[in-house]
């Protein structure tokens, strides 16, 4: 399965940089939907991504709409997370799917409340205490990514560590 982290108009430099580090880390596609509140040479998104940023496969795109067009939810497996979503993010059955599209908001104020209404069978939430407005961004990223990977019983990706074994420990 291919997973693509899709960040619409991401406000927050860093948490781009993190999610960009977990995207390279796992193989995932990062896709940036423009407006950014930053740019991406700025030296917080550049330290945060530390240096995975040539492992990382990256796409730009210059507008949601241009986004959606090239990838039409319609024909592909788009997920929207927001706090509003109609189903648990575990609950969905990721590794049914060749590609999956995880699409998140920009920080203040996550995915267009039209988009989700038009695909609100394919939105997800993480749970969380009623109270609370929502999680960091990155965090948010690292659930559903790995989630997703653990559908997958983590494929391709190294599960044992030989640090021990090299030590004679």
């Amino acid at each position: 399965m291919e997973i693509n982290i899709v960040l619409v108009e991401p406000e927050i430099p860093q948490n781009t940089g993190n999610i960009a580090r977990t995207c390279a880390a796992i193989g995932a596609k990062l896709h940036l939907v423009h407006p950014l509140g930053f740019s991406i040479s700025e030296k917080q998104v550049k330290r945060s991504g530390l240096d995975y940023w040539d492992k990382l496969d990256i796409e730009e795109h210059i507008s949601f709409d241009r986004f959606l067009d090239k990838y039409q939810p319609e024909k592909n497996n788009m997920f929207f997370v927001t706090t509003k979503g109609k189903q648990v993010y575990s609950n969905v059955n990721y590794n049914e799917f060749d590609k999956v599209f995880l699409l998140f908001g920009k920080e203040t104020k996550g995915l267009p409340e039209e988009i989700l209404k038009k695909y609100i069978n394919n939105t997800i939430r993480i749970p969380m205490k009623k109270d609370l407005r929502s999680l960091n961004l990155s965090n948010s990223v690292a659930i559903l990514a790995y989630e997703a990977l653990r559908q997958m019983k983590f494929d391709g990706m190294e599960e044992i560590s030989d640090y021990f074994d090299k030590r004679n420990l």
